[in-house]
């Protein structure tokens, strides 16, 4: 009987994601799920959730256990095979109000700031320390257990599991596997190049991954795909013209040859062409949607009351399978049927021109042996020159939360491509000093 621990249990739908998708696996009908939580309330409704999912569509046949605050948290890891990481230290209040107010104060603006950029990188340093304790705990406990990270700032994080711990840990984002579909559905050419029916590779850094390749039945549709892409944006740059969501990375194909796999949003905030104070216009031509994440974190709390109507209180709740690699990763170990995932592991070489101690998000091989990053290649030499600018502030990032450097800090925000294009070097660092007041005891200490 496998057991599978899930870290952050109160993020509901995840857990249902995740979780419903390991009851609707054979391998998993009779594990042990222990639901981890700090928040009482939301961790009481994930177990009423997940009774209810286990009875409806499980006969009843897992074990679901629920743990509550750090008290119990070793006895939620206890034995366990697979640990699930879906945390967010601090929350919506204060940390991610204080990781966009305080930097507005600068003139420096954001979109999701989970990844890179000043927000990436004080939600990665308040982060690491807990997941440490997970990883303390682990190697007690469980120490033969995998850990599978969801939270963001995805590299920062899987980073300094593989370097600062023992535990075998790979990070796990669905970019990848939307990135084809999504990109044809926004051209209107899933009707003439059915996803089923088309192959890709797609090998990079979390958020920054390339789509390298794309054929269909043999023929490669990448020049049809930029054209098309090309002429959507030309379009939708007129004045007065309707603007769609994926204007950002139709214009960084265009410059840079290739689609890159996570959202306009997002990688707005990775480069330094976009949200500029000196080219305000950029962010309407573009369609830049600036605070997004707040907005998010606004809207789920004022539409969580009906959502946990429909998650908790719904005695007949059922799941249809997500296409997260969850399950699919577990089944593949426990019962040595090989399966294919994109994973973020250590680089080591699989691609030649990103640093050896950097998180690639590569084509992984899933069996008996685990979680094994296949070799990706030598990436377009501008592909790899955007990811190292962002692998530059991940690595010192982690450098600061492992060592408690102050000077890694300051060193990783003055090398983030969008703080940099905003801020001269003082204003970086009394910026971060103001960031490092207010977060306070979430951070590691710095000196």
């Amino acid at each position: 009987m496998a057991k599978i621990s899930f870290m952050g249990a109160g993020s509901a739908v995840f857990a249902k994601n995740v979780l419903g998708d390991c009851l609707q696996t054979p391998s998993m009908h009779d594990a042990e799920i222990a639901l981890y939580d700090i928040d009482a309330g939301r961790l009481k409704d994930s177990k009423m959730m997940m009774d209810n999912l286990n009875k409806n569509t499980n006969h009843n046949r897992a074990k679901i256990t629920a743990h509550l605050g750090v008290a119990n948290r070793k006895a939620a890891l206890k034995g366990a095979d697979f640990v699930v990481n879906a945390i967010q230290v601090g929350g919506y209040k204060p940390s991610t109000v204080i990781d966009f107010e305080i930097p507005k104060k600068y003139k420096l603006r954001q979109t999701i700031a989970d990844t890179l950029g000043i927000g990436g990188i004080f939600r990665g340093l308040r982060t690491i320390p807990v997941m440490l304790d997970f990883a303390k705990d682990m190697e007690e406990v469980c120490p033969n257990a995998w850990f599978l990270n969801y939270t963001n700032p995805m590299c920062i994080l899987t980073g300094a599991m593989l370097r600062g711990t023992n535990v075998k840990t790979v990070g796990l984002c669905h970019s990848v596997q939307g990135c084809v579909p999504g990109l044809l559905k926004r051209l209107d050419l899933t009707g003439k190049y059915a996803p089923a029916d088309t192959q890709w590779k797609i090998a990079g850094i979390n958020h920054m991954a390339w789509l390298l390749e794309i054929t269909h039945k043999g023929k490669d549709i990448y020049p049809e795909i930029k054209k098309a892409a090309a002429a959507k944006n030309a379009a939708a740059r007129k004045k007065g013209a309707k603007k769609h969501d994926d204007m950002v990375r139709f214009e960084i194909m265009r410059h840079f040859g290739y689609y890159v796999t996570e959202s306009s949003e997002h990688n707005s905030e990775y480069m330094p062409y976009w949200i500029k104070s000196n080219f305000p216009g950029l962010i309407e031509e573009f369609n830049i949607p600036l605070d997004e994440y707040p907005r998010r974190c606004v809207n789920q709390i004022k539409t969580w009351a009906e959502r946990r109507k429909e998650l908790v209180k719904d005695n007949m709740l059922t799941h249809v399978k997500s296409h997260e690699y969850g399950a699919t990763i577990m089944n593949s170990i426990l019962t040595d049927s090989p399966s294919y995932i994109g994973g973020n592991v250590l680089n080591n070489g699989l691609i030649p021109n990103l640093p050896a101690n950097a998180v690639v998000e590569v084509p992984c091989l899933v069996n008996r042996n685990g979680i094994q990053g296949t070799f990706a290649g030598a990436l377009p030499e501008q592909l790899a020159g955007l990811n190292r600018t962002n692998i530059n502030v991940q690595l010192l990032t982690i450098e600061a939360a492992l060592t408690g450097k102050k000077d890694a800090l300051y060193h990783a925000a003055m090398l983030d491509p969008h703080t940099s294009a905003e801020l001269p070097l003082d204003s970086i660092r009394a910026l971060c000093d103001d960031l490092i007041k207010a977060h306070g005891k979430m951070l590691p200490k710095l000196t």
